[in-house]
C-alpha cells in the first residue's frame, strides 16, 4: 500500500463567494471527493494540504478565516494528516516528505487547486523527491489567466500541465489514461484504478 492520495489546497476561498474564486471549483471538488471516497473505502492513506497565507497584503487564505478552511466536500477525517504550508510547494518547509516517508509512500495520486501554481509546483517537487505521480486532472481547478492581452482558459493549460507530467512519470503513458478536461468521471476512475493498483 505505497500509494497515497494527496489533496492540495481545496479550500473555501477558491469557491463561489470566496476571496479568490476559481473556474469550475465545485466540479473539481466533486471529482476529488469521489477519489477521496475510493481511497477511504479501500483504507488507503490520504494526506491533505492546506495553505495559510502569511504574506503581507495577501488577498486569500488568511489565518483564522473561514476562507482558509478545507472545503466541506473533502474535509479531513480524524487521523487524516493535514499539512500546513505557506508557499506554493507543498514540500517546502513542511513535514510532508517526512510524513510520506514514515508511511512508506512512494507513489502519489494528486489533485487540488490551483493547477498552474500549487499543483504544478508541488508535482515538480514531488518528482524531485523521487515519487511517481498520477495527476487526477479532472479533480483540479484554476482560474482564467491573461497574457499579452489575451485570456487563456483553464482547459488550455490543463492540457499543457498533462504533457509536462507525462514527461515526469511513465505512469501517464499507459493505455486507458487520457487527458480530458474535468468533469469526466470515467477518466478519473481509470486514473485512480491505475494509482491504487501500484
Amino acid at each position: 500500500m505505497n500509494t497515497a492520495l494527496l489533496l492540495i489546497d481545496i479550500q473555501n476561498d477558491y469557491f463561489p463567494g470566496g476571496a479568490w474564486e476559481l473556474s469550475h471549483a465545485d466540479e473539481a471538488a466533486a471529482q476529488a471527493r469521489l477519489a477521496l471516497g475510493r481511497f477511504r473505502e479501500q483504507h488507503r492513506p490520504v494526506f491533505h494540504v492546506r495553505h495559510i497565507n502569511t504574506r503581507p497584503g495577501a488577498a486569500f487564505f488568511l489565518p483564522d478565516t473561514p476562507g482558509s478552511e478545507i472545503h466541506g466536500a473533502v474535509k479531513p477525517l480524524d487521523g487524516e494528516p493535514a499539512i500546513i504550508k505557506h508557499a506554493p510547494d507543498a514540500f517546502f518547509q513542511t513535514d510532508l516528505h517526512d510524513a510520506l516517508s514514515r508511511a512508506g509512500i512512494r507513489k502519489l495520486a494528486v489533485c487540488g487547486m490551483m493547477s498552474h501554481m500549487c499543483i504544478d509546483t508541488s508535482v515538480r517537487a514531488a518528482r524531485n523527491h523521487g515519487y511517481d505521480i498520477t495527476l487526477l486532472h479532472d479533480a483540479c481547478a484554476t482560474r482564467d489567466l491573461s497574457w499579452n492581452g489575451k485570456t487563456i482558459p483553464p482547459q488550455r493549460y490543463t492540457k499543457h500541465s498533462w504533457r509536462l507530467c507525462t514527461e515526469l512519470s511513465p505512469t501517464y503513458g499507459r493505455p486507458g489514461i487520457s487527458s480530458r478536461p474535468f468533469p469526466h468521471n470515467r477518466s478519473l476512475f481509470r486514473i485512480i484504478a491505475t494509482a491504487i493498483r501500484q
